[in-house]
């Protein structure tokens, strides 16, 4: 299945996704500094066997406003949908991840999966989360979760005693939060979010 990085701003990407049977479809979505604005992503898994591999990943630094939406509707049964996204958030950024999984009352022996998790740079950034199951189906496989927090000062702390300054401690901490995301995208985009973070 290959991954279709779109960067947000930059490339024209999808609003709108329908699925058909067996159809597997990987998207990545990153929103480098800057992106701010709303975007909107609907998903229709609309044929049995389908697959969604949704991810994401958000760099609000200063005082960007994002609001990103999503709807993925498990119309048929059989499909599978799975979400993950991460972000940093910073200075006096506003970030609001609103995520719907439809799974419909035929829609048996779904599997759907979303997440999002977000790391607060400073005491003046917010993050929103709101991840929603609407299930009208018994026999599934459905979850959801969101987590916001800070960087570890444990993970800090251990490595600052090993001689790491600060500034690169704090940017080792990012790009492993990062991380499962990152894998997914090109080297020349990952080392563009690395200078990002520097």
């Amino acid at each position: 299945m290959n991954n279709e990085v779109y960067v947000i701003g930059r490339d024209s990407a999808p609003q709108y996704l329908r699925l058909e049977a067996g159809e597997e479809r990987s998207v990545t979505l990153v929103f480098l500094p800057g992106a701010a604005g709303r975007h909107v992503l609907e998903v229709d898994l609309v044929g049995p066997g389908a697959t969604l591999d949704l991810a994401g990943l958000y760099l609000c630094p200063d005082s960007e406003q994002l609001d990103l939406r999503l709807l993925v509707r498990h119309s048929v049964g059989g499909c599978v949908s799975r979400q993950l996204f991460k972000g940093l958030v910073g200075g006096t950024a506003r970030a609001s991840f609103d995520g719907l999984v439809y799974v419909a009352q035929d829609a048996q022996k779904t599997q759907a999966f979303q997440e999002n998790h977000s790391i607060l740079l400073s005491d003046a950034a917010r993050v929103e989360s709101r991840p929603q199951l609407e299930i009208y189906a018994d026999d599934v496989q459905c979850s959801h979760g969101a987590t916001t927090g800070y960087l570890n000062p444990d993970e800090l702390f251990y490595l600052r005693s090993r001689g790491i300054p600060e500034a690169e401690a704090r940017r080792l901490q990012m790009v492993a939060f990062l991380a499962p995301v990152l894998r997914r995208l090109p080297e020349p985009l990952i080392e563009e979010i690395h200078a990002c973070l520097s």
